[in-house]
């Protein structure tokens, strides 16, 4: 924070959203609608999915198996879609894959309505979306700190994460009564809808063509940037605890088969629905993250207690006590998501923040996709509920190794550090 910018609120008034970037730019509101569209939709086909999978092949590590089929478009297309960020236009790269995304949801809606669906186009979307979203968050995560101002990025980080959540809750919860009383079909179909208008409002915002300075899309440029992040060991903490809770303690791929074991199959869509919803509620007074100063240590707490409620969850044979303990890992996830972000978004310069946004789409993406591959096997050896719960205690006992391996993440400080001092300068410098 400068020293000219004005105090946080106090009181109750502080513990509310800050609402200042989404009154300050109107491309962060158009962007920001078009998000909590799209990710709507896209919540109704992530439980729709698993669920047509699960209804024709009956096996977990089939569900789980979508992960596998994701992680290498994730790996090749995460890296190389950060070298595009930086190098192309943001919004055109946001704009195509929106509208691929949405030519994806038309496969999976002609599948669904065939009298015998099949098997293998699922897993063909599954890694078609995955190359698509690789390609496009770096754009978009690179975006966000060219539309509001430096000063204004923590609270746009949680009103980034209190977009999503919504989306998060409504989409899941709403997906497990579409699939059960109207079909696949009408989940897909929603989606598809989704992404349209989504586009539409994609396209009214500014272009954002790469700086001056910007690498063009190569292995070197690529390199370049995985170096700046190895040289940057708070980061590179961010990234390493993300990738190990999402690894070892994200559950979803599960879901379908624990809400059968308890015997509560219309559970589903709340289980799904438990994890954002939880997210969200931490949205909802999120205006604490202001004063927060030590980001990395938050990163490290909230991922620890995050793998805690998820074996929770996996002990309780009580379905209720799991939605509750879900609910909690989501609130936990949230707050370690909103100080990644914002370490991110203030240190990381404008040059390289496409290809360290491939490097960070890696860290949240490929740990769950790996993750569900991981659930899925240890549920087939196991058991679900073991699965689950071992993930929870492996999660929290491998955040508190890397936490003693990487002191400088938890020494981390938003007001001495050098590298948010220089992007601050940066920005302002830009604005003269």
């Amino acid at each position: 924070m400068t020293d000219d910018a004005p105090e946080p609120p106090s009181g109750l008034r502080a513990m509310l959203p800050d609402l200042t970037p989404w009154r300050a730019s109107r491309d962060f509101r158009r962007l920001w609608y078009a998000g909590l569209i799209s990710n709507f939709g896209s919540f109704l086909t992530f439980v729709a999915l698993p669920v047509q999978l699960k209804d024709l092949t009956g096996s977990a590590a089939a569900v789980g198996a979508i992960g596998a089929v994701e992680l290498i478009p994730l790996l090749v297309f995460g890296l190389y879609g950060g070298a595009l960020a930086d190098a192309w236009d943001k919004r055109k790269l946001i704009v195509w894959t929106e509208a691929g995304q949405g030519l994806l949801s038309v496969a999976l809606l002609l599948n669904a309505l065939l009298p015998h669906p099949a098997v293998w186009p699922l897993y063909v979307v599954a890694a078609l979306s995955s190359a698509l979203v690789s390609v496009q968050r770096p754009a978009l995560d690179s975006l966000w700190p060219r539309i509001v101002a430096h000063d204004h990025l923590p609270a746009a980080a949680s009103l980034n994460s209190f977009r999503w959540t919504v989306g998060g809750v409504a989409g899941p919860a709403l997906a497990g009564v579409v699939v059960a009383y109207a079909g696949l079909g009408w989940a897909y179909g929603a989606d598809l809808l989704t992404f349209a208008v989504s586009v539409v409002l994609v396209v009214r915002i500014a272009a954002s063509p790469a700086s001056h300075e910007a690498a063009k899309p190569s292995l070197k440029a690529i390199a370049e940037g995985a170096r700046y992040a190895w040289g940057r060991k708070e980061l590179l903490g961010t990234y390493a605890v993300d990738l190990a809770a999402m690894f070892l303690a994200m559950p979803l791929a599960l879901l379908p088969f624990l809400a059968d074991e308890l015997d509560a199959d219309w559970s589903l869509g709340l289980m799904y629905a438990s994890v954002p919803l939880g997210a969200l509620l931490v949205s909802l007074v999120s205006g604490w993250t202001a004063r927060i100063h030590r980001h990395g240590r938050m990163v490290v707490l909230s991922a620890a207690l995050w793998g805690l409620a998820i074996a929770a969850a996996g002990i309780m044979s009580n379905v209720w006590l799991v939605l509750l303990f879900l609910t909690v890992a989501g609130g936990c996830d949230m707050v370690s998501g909103i100080f990644r972000g914002i370490m991110w978004n203030q240190t990381i310069p404008d040059e390289l923040r496409g290809r360290l946004a491939g490097i960070e789409l890696l860290s949240y993406s490929v740990g769950p996709t790996l993750g569900q591959v991981r659930a899925g096997g240890f549920a087939s050896w196991w058991g679900v509920r073991t699965s689950v719960w071992s993930g929870g205690v492996l999660c929290a006992g491998a955040v508190g190794l890397l936490a003693l391996c990487l002191p400088k993440l938890m020494t981390y400080d938003a007001r001495t550090d050098k590298h948010a001092a220089q992007v601050r300068d940066q920005r302002a410098a830009a604005q003269v």
